[in-house]
């Protein structure tokens, strides 16, 4: 792939998480400074790699699970880089500071922090249980307004619990994206967690659940860095 076809891809999806529409040639030609001739034929080419898809005609295109992991794992290289934590993480370590002698209490803040700057689901295991928050947040995204999509979520949260337990994905930021998902892999949704040392296990968890349609770059920073916090913290 070239440099400009990587940009036109990480446009597509970073607009599309912003406005849930296809991205047309028109919109992306002004960006690039570029004819929207030159943009389709971009397009055409990513299309042809799988990357981006086109649900109908005379639509914009939309990311595919094959285009989010290219993309995921370019923000992966990015990310591995030292960063400095920005105002929502060390809102997070405020917030979580507060129950610091508690570790349970402590992880049910991180995650209601996550919730609150991602709109997405939050979950982590503490011990045995599987703590979520923020349900309402997962089914008023438009993906999930359509019955099939939200069993197949349903029945991934359903199973989620002892799948970590059996698998223990061992990186200290996991993503699932789509069909990459154990259970329910056509629910259109991505799995972001952060795997910590507790009190409660070696091997605990901390993230997000939402639609494939995500932020990514920000999302898995602030599910990263809360997991390394945690870690330290408890």
């Amino acid at each position: 792939m070239t440099e400009r076809q990587i940009a036109i891809l990480s446009s597509i999806i970073e607009q599309y998480a912003e406005v849930a529409a296809p991205v047309g040639s028109v919109t992306l030609a002004k960006l690039f400074n570029v004819s929207s001739a030159t943009i389709r034929s971009e397009m055409a080419k990513l299309e042809e790699l799988g990357l981006i898809s086109q649900p109908h005609t005379s639509a914009g295109r939309i990311p595919t699970d094959k285009g989010y992991r290219f993309y995921v794992n370019l923000l992966t290289q990015q990310q591995e880089q030292l960063q400095a934590p920005d105002r929502s993480s060390r809102a997070i370590e405020a917030r979580v500071a507060t129950h610091g002698s508690r570790a349970d209490r402590a992880i049910r803040s991180a995650v209601d922090s996550l919730v609150d700057l991602t709109s997405n689901l939050g979950l982590a295991t503490i011990g045995d249980e599987l703590y979520l928050s923020g349900m309402g947040n997962l089914f008023s995204q438009p993906e999930f307004m359509n019955g099939n999509h939200a069993q197949s979520v349903a029945r991934l949260l359903d199973n989620l619990e002892p799948w970590l337990r059996e698998a223990a994905p061992n990186e200290p930021l996991n993503v699932f994206i789509g069909s990459e998902n154990p259970i329910g892999k056509s629910s259109g949704a991505t799995l972001i967690i952060s795997r910590f040392r507790s009190p409660f296990s070696d091997n605990s968890y901390i993230g997000v659940l939402g639609p494939t349609r995500q932020s990514y770059g920000r999302v898995m920073r602030l599910v990263r860095q809360t997991g390394a916090m945690l870690e330290e913290t408890l």
